[in-house]
């Protein structure tokens, strides 16, 4: 019996069922845990996240057993879409001073109504937003249409949907959208200090794509090298109030 868990989920008043209906698994594979099976790492993290606690509380010999990670890599997620809704809400929400968003289109997350209300409710609370999305003109958005098989035209499409859906953040203070003509290598997602970086490989889709939780926790780090790409293609960047 794993009595770490079972307590954090009468702390946090929720039921097997919940957290089956939050992650997206059987129930039965809960119960599975709470009796003392390890999950995956993915499941771990979400499951932590959910209950807001360390994982680490939840599964001290595992993580303990574990090979050891540089202590800024917090992660690592085999496909973006291993990486569960509630886990990209709470790493938004838990941003007090910066959320910067780095994508070709991030469609994703422009469809989903609760995170668009999150990073208002961030930009509100006194966050900064930006957010930087491919120009749909760009040939690189072409480009990797091209390369993921979706077409260039898809991809296009695609960024233009989600200036659509972000529109309603235009008038939020706080909150900035601009357009870049950059090759991505990387889709960037921050949160203060946090990052969740997917991975771009050549022929693969991003929600295909590993990616990895890092901890900004020094000047020279991997978090680092990310940060400042940011930065610079934020410069190079346009606004986009006039494309959208």
């Amino acid at each position: 019996m794993n009595e770490n868990l079972r307590h954090a989920l009468i702390r946090a008043r929720l039921q097997p069922l919940d957290v089956a209906a939050r992650l997206a698994v059987d129930p039965k594979t809960v119960s599975r845990w709470i009796s003392g099976r390890i999950p995956h790492p993915r499941h771990r993290l979400a499951v932590a996240d959910l209950l807001k606690v360390d994982e680490r509380d939840l599964w001290p010999e595992e993580i303990r057993n574990r090979r050891s990670l540089p202590g800024e890599i917090k992660a690592v997620y085999p496909h973006r879409w291993t990486v569960s809704a509630d886990t990209w809400r709470t790493f938004f929400e838990s941003a007090d001073k910066e959320i910067s968003i780095l994508v070709y289109s991030g469609l994703f997350l422009a469809e989903d109504a609760g995170l668009l209300r999150i990073l208002t409710n961030r930009a509100q609370a006194g966050a900064r937003v930006r957010i930087l999305l491919g120009h749909p003109d760009s040939p690189h958005v072409t480009a990797r249409g091209i390369e993921e098989g979706t077409g260039g035209d898809v991809m296009a499409a695609r960024v233009r949907n989600a200036l659509t859906l972000y529109r309603p953040l235009q008038n939020v203070d706080g909150v900035e959208i601009r357009l870049h003509h950059t090759v991505l290598y990387n889709s960037i997602y921050r949160a203060d200090d946090d990052l969740l970086v997917n991975l771009h490989a050549y022929g693969t889709r991003a929600p295909e794509a590993p990616v990895i939780y890092l901890t900004h926790t020094e000047t020279d780090s991997t978090a680092t090298t990310y940060l400042d790409s940011f930065e610079r293609v934020w410069e190079s960047a346009e606004p986009a109030t006039q494309t959208i």
